[in-house]
C-alpha cells in the first residue's frame, strides 16, 4: 500500500511512523509512506496556504490552490482521498478494514478554522476520529494510518491478531491475563487454566458481551440493528 500525507506539519509524523509495527511494515516494503508539506505547493514568496474566510468570522481557512495541486501531484486512478475533519464520518474498525484494501491512500490534514469547501470535490471520504477538537489533522491521520496498516496481510506476526481485538467482532475485547496465575490476592479465572478450549471460548464471548454492555451499550444496539436490517424480507424506514 502507498500512503501520501498532506500536512502543514510533516515533522509531527517523525517518530510515530518510525516505530513498532509501522516501521517494520515500511522496512518489509509492505507500505510506502510519503509526507508532503502543503507549503511546497504555495508559490508566493511567503508560501501562503491560508486566507480570511469570505463573509467574515474568526480564524483562517486553508486555500484551495495549494491543496488541489498537492493532491493532483500524487493522485492516480487507484487513489482514495481522505480528509481529516470534525465534520467527517465517525471513524470505526469497519472503516479501517475498508481502507486497508485500498492500493493508495491520500490523507489531507486540516488546520486553522477549516478548509475551503471546494476541496471537497477532491475527497472520497471525510473522517472524524471523535467528537472533540484538535489543533490540526496530523494526529487523526496517524490514528488512521496505524489502524489501517496493522490490517494489511502479513504486517502483524500472528495472522489472527486483528480478528481477536476490540471492535473486530463489534464488541469490546474480553479481559486478558498472563502469568503469574495469582498476584496480590487476584487470581486468574479458573476456566482460563482449565485447558478446555470450548469453555474458554464461551467464557470469552460472555465477558466480551458483559464488558460491552457495561461500557459501550451503543455497540450492542448497533450490532442488533445491523443483524435485523440484513434479515431476509426485512425493511427499514428512514
Amino acid at each position: 500500500m502507498n500512503i501520501d500525507v498532506i500536512s502543514l506539519f510533516p515533522e509531527m509524523f517523525t517518530g510515530p511512523l518510525d516505530q513498532s509495527i509501522i516501521q517494520r511494515a515500511r522496512n518489509d516494503q509492505k507500505i510506502r509512506i510519503r509526507l508532503i508539506n502543503l507549503r511546497d505547493h504555495a508559490h508566493d514568496r511567503h508560501r501562503t496556504v491560508d486566507d480570511r474566510p469570505f463573509g467574515g468570522g474568526p480564524g483562517m481557512v486553508l486555500k484551495p490552490e495549494p491543496l488541489f495541486e498537492a493532491v493532483e501531484s500524487v493522485r492516480t486512478p487507484e487513489s482514495t482521498v481522505l480528509m481529516m475533519t470534525p465534520s467527517g464520518e465517525r471513524y470505526s474498525q469497519a472503516v479501517a478494514e475498508e481502507l486497508s484494501e485500498a492500493e493508495h491512500l491520500i490523507l489531507i490534514c486540516g488546520h486553522y478554522e477549516g478548509i475551503d469547501a471546494r476541496v471537497d470535490t477532491l475527497v472520497d471520504k471525510k473522517i472524524s476520529i471523535g467528537d472533540f477538537v484538535l489543533t490540526n489533522g496530523a494526529l487523526p491521520a496517524m490514528v488512521v494510518i496505524d489502524s489501517v496498516v496493522r490490517l494489511i496481510p502479513g504486517v502483524l506476526g500472528d495472522c489472527e491478531s486483528p480478528t481477536e481485538e476490540s471492535f473486530s467482532s463489534g464488541l469490546l475485547e474480553y479481559p486478558q491475563f498472563t502469568r503469574p496465575a495469582s498476584f496480590r490476592g487476584m487470581d486468574v479465572p479458573d476456566v482460563l487454566l482449565s485447558g478446555n478450549h470450548a469453555e474458554i471460548a464461551r467464557w470469552r464471548k460472555m465477558m466480551a458481551l458483559e464488558r460491552t454492555r457495561a461500557i459501550r451499550p451503543d455497540l450492542l444496539e448497533r450490532k442488533t440493528e445491523t443483524h435485523i436490517s440484513h434479515e431476509p424480507g426485512t425493511t427499514r424506514e428512514n
